[in-house]
């Protein structure tokens, strides 16, 4: 369900947000990528104050110890909205759910024998000083869903996630970077900005309507018979 008017405001999202549905066509194909550090915490829970249990899978990396990440998904499970859970090899991402990277472990987004989502979970060294690793969760989400991902990243310090964004830009998703006025730090995202990695800067307060547009954006497309280069141009201008 989507969240009220009053528990929109009340986490700080948009009430175009609250007032826009995913498309369930797109639910099959799309995945959100989200990541954060410094600042991150009350950013991801805004965002998905505003977002429906209809909207695609979501994959979230955010900098933090695993007894932390333990105790921000319960907390985030409280809200309105999404389902929030620790991500564990195996599953199978799903709409209206989010699946946050365990403190040891790199979230990736593989495709089964089958070309189906499935979730991995890789123990290997630190990225960017990082695990879990932003960059990593980006790089695998281009790989697996390409213009099918919608990228986010939100505030931190460093440039984690940076270059995964530019590889999923690459790849045809619509990536957005946290613009500075509404960031704890301008860290990652400023880095995305700065190397040419992000679609668009949008403040934190549109970001969910921003998603929800270009989910039902693309949906629309492909229901379609347009060309894909216009179908992609389209899903990257609506708003």
């Amino acid at each position: 369900a989507l969240a009220s008017a009053a528990e929109c405001s009340r986490y700080g999202a948009s009430q175009g947000a609250c007032a826009l549905k995913c498309d369930a066509q797109a639910m099959s194909k799309h995945i959100i990528a989200i990541g954060a550090s410094t600042g991150g915490p009350d950013a991801i829970k805004r965002l998905l104050s505003g977002l429906p249990r209809t909207c695609p899978p979501i994959l979230i990396t955010q900098h933090m110890l695993p007894k932390q990440l333990a105790m921000f998904a319960r907390i985030l499970n409280r809200l309105p909205s999404v389902e929030v859970s620790i991500a564990e090899s195996g599953a199978r991402p799903q709409p209206g759910r989010a699946l946050i990277a365990p403190g040891d472990a790199h979230l990736q987004l593989k495709r089964d024998a089958q070309g189906e989502y499935i979730i991995a979970l890789n123990h290997a060294p630190p990225v960017n000083r990082y695990l879990p690793s932003v960059d990593a969760m980006f790089a695998s989400v281009a790989a697996s869903a390409g213009k099918h991902a919608i990228g986010v990243l939100l505030t931190g310090m460093g440039e984690d996630g940076a270059a995964g964004l530019l590889a999923m830009r690459h790849s045809g998703a619509l990536t957005l970077a946290q613009d500075a006025a509404s960031s704890v730090v301008f860290g990652m995202p400023g880095a995305a900005v700065r190397l040419g990695a992000a679609t668009e800067i949008v403040p934190l307060a549109r970001m969910a309507e921003r998603i929800l547009r270009a989910v039902n954006a693309a949906a629309l497309v492909e229901r379609s018979t347009v060309p894909d280069n216009k179908a992609r141009n389209m899903f990257l201008a609506n708003s």
